[in-house]
């Protein structure tokens, strides 16, 4: 198994610098939501580069290199992602690995997604991977890096170890990231290039130009009237200040700061500045350094450089000392700068309903009951783990000369599983070919197979995922409510809904599932989900009782949103948590989801043909 890629783990607060004389690849990445560090693409990172050349105290704007990145801008000053029209920030960081690793040579390795594109794997991944093909591994374990997959080489395929689920990843040519060496040139002063060369052509740039002169007549008109004592300033941005300093709230993404006005360009810090009546007032400060950069820039703030303007913008809801527009006005120049502005709040979900009286809350209509409860699993001691391997499959006597999908093995060579898995009455060398599918592995490695799953009577087969017999899951107890209420979804105004509420309690591991004995957490519950009233969303309803009763809805394992091992999580049956809204991509409208959501039923064994039986 190859070893994962060394890379310089660098804050989020500050650009880090190779050793001297020292080449290395230099890699930009952000931090998302799941705390993963997630790589810009090549290009970008030279765009980057370029531009940290120039100026390192400086702001790139990404959609001059990728238009799907246009909203999106990072201040270099401060290390975060700034996106213009939510106001959301995020660290970033400059990483840098060996020339001769994957991103040196421009190979970037991705996995297919539910919505059929390729995502590209962490970088650290991405080096690992791209080490295990190049010493032709067969196969590569994951979990040395916290993720339970294995990728098959053979098949470019990633499979996750809990479930089974099989996905596509390809290995592709990109450009090469860049390369550096030593130390970076000294920042220059802001803004960059003004006096000379073609001023930029770029949207955020044409619409600081056009608005430039209006902003500036609006400043000096309200310095006028609130402060009719003042010594006048330049009203262009070739002056002084426009404005004097005040104790306003700045408001800024993420959070606001009393006393603070906004951040100016290149990272310098206004003096303490005086009203007319003679009172100070503290500077500038820049809300995004780390609490002990901002510390030290309190102590010894630098000069405001001449022509940057200090604006003490309260807030955007007209409350402050500046006007609602020329606040807005103010917040785009400002995000065209790279600077990070809150230009507008994020709506939030809609994730329930109005209040529901218990009068109005009825049984669905066709299904039984309105609770379903599930209690520790008893497992079926009546089949041996052989009994089961030979009831599903044929036994083949001149195996084709091709892998077996489980060890990696040629079929006509003897299991990958010999010598560590020994089963008196399965020779090592036996082939068997499951009964419905037709596709053959070794009995050993399908006995194998069956050991590290469920162990409930039922096969599934690796390549195409029939399943043989009833599959089970490793659902904790817990308690499944369902009824009707009456209020629509987005897209059924004309049918009442179906809510399910799920609640599953903390407790210990069983046998079946990852840590035997070990305390497993169940955030979030009890959790709400929906469904139209009609044909079709009862039939979902009917379906996922089975799938409840089965214990497939849940499992325990690591929680793809906090990271947190040993939790409950979603067991690959796609739920609708939203009520009214779908801005996380949970809720309505979203007229394929039934659909969908019956084929994640169907791969897991819970067809219509159930509801039958």
């Amino acid at each position: 198994m190859a070893r994962q890629g060394s890379g310089a783990m660098l804050a989020s607060g500050g650009l880090g610098f190779p050793p001297q004389n020292l080449a290395r690849v230099v890699v930009w990445e952000w931090l998302n939501e799941h705390g993963r560090w997630r790589p810009y693409s090549a290009a970008v990172c030279h765009h980057i580069e370029n531009v940290l050349k120039e100026d390192a105290r400086g702001s790139v704007v990404l959609g001059q290199v990728d238009v799907q990145l246009a909203p999106y801008v990072i201040d270099l000053q401060s290390m975060h992602q700034f996106r213009q029209d939510t106001g959301t920030m995020r660290p970033v960081r400059r990483n840098f690995y060996d020339p001769s690793s994957a991103p040196g040579k421009g190979i970037v390795w991705e996995w297919e997604n539910d919505n059929n594109s390729w995502t590209p794997y962490d970088m650290d991944i991405c080096i690992t991977i791209q080490n295990a093909y190049e010493k032709q591994h067969p196969w590569l374990d994951l979990s040395s890096l916290g993720f339970c997959y294995l990728i098959y080489f053979s098949s470019m395929s990633q499979m996750n170890r809990q479930t089974q689920r099989k996905r596509r990843l390809r290995r592709r040519m990109d450009l090469a990231y860049p390369l550096t060496m030593g130390s970076i040139p000294k920042s220059q002063s802001w803004p960059v290039g003004t006096s000379t060369g073609t001023p930029c052509s770029c949207p955020q740039c044409l619409l600081v130009n056009s608005t430039r002169a209006a902003s500036n007549a609006i400043l000096a008109s309200q310095r006028r009237k609130l402060y009719p004592g003042a010594v006048r300033q330049s009203s262009t941005f070739a002056g002084g200040a426009l404005w004097p300093a005040g104790t306003g709230t700045a408001a800024v993404a993420g959070g606001t700061a009393k006393g603070e006005g906004l951040r100016v360009p290149g990272g310098a810090f206004a003096p303490s500045q005086s009203v007319p009546n003679g009172a100070p007032l503290p500077g500038l400060n820049n809300l995004n350094r780390p609490g002990t950069q901002r510390g030290a820039g309190l102590s010894a703030r630098a000069t405001v450089p001449p022509g940057v303007p200090a604006l003490p913008v309260k807030n955007l809801n007209g409350t402050g000392p500046v006007h609602p527009a020329l606040a807005g006005m103010t917040g785009i120049l400002m995000c065209a700068a790279g600077l990070p502005v809150c230009l507008t709040r994020a709506p939030k979900p809609i994730l329930h309903p109005p209040p529901v009286s218990k009068s109005d809350i009825k049984p669905v209509p066709g299904v039984n009951g309105i609770c379903r409860k599930t209690k520790k699993k008893h497992l079926k001691k009546s089949k041996t783990p052989e009994d089961v391997v030979r009831r599903y499959i044929q036994k083949v006597k001149n195996p084709p000369d091709e892998d077996c999908t489980i060890c990696m093995e040629r079929l006509v060579t003897s299991s990958g599983y010999e010598g560590v898995l020994s089963h008196r009455g399965i020779k090592p060398e036996l082939v068997g070919k499951l009964g419905k599918c037709g596709h053959m592995y070794h009995l050993l490695c399908l006995l194998a197979m069956y050991n590290n799953g469920n162990k409930d009577g039922s096969l599934q087969c690796p390549t195409c995922k029939a399943i043989y017999g009833e599959k089970t899951g490793t659902q904790p107890p817990g308690k499944m409510e369902f009824h009707l209420i009456p209020h629509s979804l987005p897209g059924y105004t004309d049918s009442k809904t179906i809510r399910i509420v799920y609640d599953i309690p903390t407790g210990i591991q069983g046998p079946e599932h990852p840590n035997p004995g070990k305390k497993f957490t169940a955030r979030g519950f009890p959790r709400h989900c929906y469904l139209p009233d009609n044909e079709k969303g009862r039939k979902v309803l009917k379906l996922l009782i089975v799938a409840w009763d089965r214990r497939l809805i849940f499992t325990i394992g690591t929680s793809n949103t906090t990271g947190e091992s040993d939790t409950v999580v979603w067991n690959e049956i796609h739920h609708k948590t939203e009520f009214g809204s779908n801005l996380t991509g949970h809720g309505y409208p979203d007229p394929n989801y039934l659909d969908n959501v019956l084929a994640e039923l169907l791969a897991q064994g819970v067809s219509e043909a159930t509801l039958k039986d």
